[in-house]
Formats: C-alpha cells, sequence, structure tokens
C-alpha cells in the first residue's frame, strides 16, 4: 500500500531553512524533467515539477501492439487532489464505468517518481454473448508509466468472468508505449 506523506514537519523552521536530513535527489522542491514533445519538431521542453509534481493533467499518445494489429489512443492522467479523485480517460473515455455487465473503477494514480504508477478495478456480472454463458469475473489491473521514456508496463490479474474464460485465468503481463503529448498542466 503506497501512503502520501506530508514532509513539512521534517524541515527545520529556522530562518536558514536548514533541513534535518537529505533523502537524496528528488528531495528538494525544484526538479527539472526534459523530454521530446513531438518527434517531428525535435523541441525539448523543460518542466518544472513542483511538491507532487505540480500538475492537474498530463497526456500521452499511447500505443498498443500485439502480434500483426497496432492500436494508437490518447490517455489522459488526472490525478486526486482534495475531494476529487483521481481520474484516466483514453481516448476521452473515463474509465470509471458501471453498467448492467459489471463496473470499473480507478483506484488510485501514485506520481512516484520517475514513474507514475496506476490502479484499476473491474468487476463482470454473469452475462451470455453469442449463445455463450459466462461466470461473473474480476480483473485488477496495475500499470507502471515512465513518461520519461516511455514505457508503459501493465500488469492484469484476471478472475474468472467472460476475460478468465477467453483470455485466461491468471496473471497477464505486457508492454506499451506512451510519450507525453504535450506538456503538463494545471486545468484551472
Amino acid at each position: 500500500m503506497v501512503k502520501s506523506v506530508d514532509t513539512a514537519d521534517l524541515k527545520s523552521a529556522d530562518s536558514k531553512k536548514s533541513c534535518r536530513f537529505d533523502s537524496g535527489l528528488g528531495h528538494h522542491r525544484h526538479s527539472v524533467l526534459i523530454y521530446e514533445i513531438t518527434p517531428t519538431n525535435t523541441l525539448l521542453v523543460s518542466v518544472r515539477l513542483i511538491a507532487a509534481w505540480g500538475v492537474d493533467v498530463l497526456e500521452f499518445n499511447c500505443k498498443r501492439a500485439a502480434k500483426n494489429y497496432t492500436e494508437d489512443y490518447e490517455m489522459k492522467i488526472i490525478p486526486a487532489s482534495g475531494s476529487q479523485k483521481a481520474k484516466v480517460f483514453l481516448d476521452g473515455r473515463d474509465l470509471d464505468q458501471s453498467d448492467a455487465f459489471g463496473s470499473q473503477r480507478v483506484k488510485s494514480v501514485v506520481l512516484a517518481r520517475p514513474n507514475i504508477l496506476i490502479s484499476i478495478e473491474a468487476k463482470f456480472e454473469p452475462q451470455e454473448v453469442m449463445g455463450v454463458s459466462y461466470p461473473a469475473g474480476n480483473v485488477l489491473t496495475n500499470i507502471t508509466l515512465d513518461p520519461v521514456t516511455g514505457k508503459f508496463k501493465k500488469v492484469e490479474k484476471i478472475h474468472g468472468g467472460i476475460f478468465g474464460e477467453t483470455i485466461g485465468n491468471g496473471t497477464h503481463t505486457s508492454e506499451e508505449s506512451c510519450l507525453p503529448s504535450k506538456m503538463p498542466y494545471k486545468s484551472k
């Protein structure tokens, strides 16, 4: 379980703003992340990250490839803030969904430099598709995304349901690529 910790109490309140400890790189408030925005422009953008990255919205262009199939999609990540829970959108579609067939929800988005960690849970009711009956099931998806390298690793734990019957129960791992499509920004 990952917990957010306020480190303000670990800093001395003296006038010299000295620090009681040095946890190494990334401890101080000023970090720089440099990445290429578009391959055609070779435009490099420097993003000043403040506190827990200090951004409200992160957008990526992603590519999934399997055998002879390739899919390009856009992913938007909005980390939790205040009373607003974390949100993830794929091609503009909110991943928090619920209907008669089941539900899917983004459990967490954690900005853990250099990675972004995303946890998604899906539950499926028993269903019949094209005359075939499938039992209830669930899928727990954990994603690790390194926005600098674009490495996107997905680990899915499938138990029952239509996915258990068609893909197979157990742990399935895949890799995709997701690179920032624009500079992270504040939504307000």
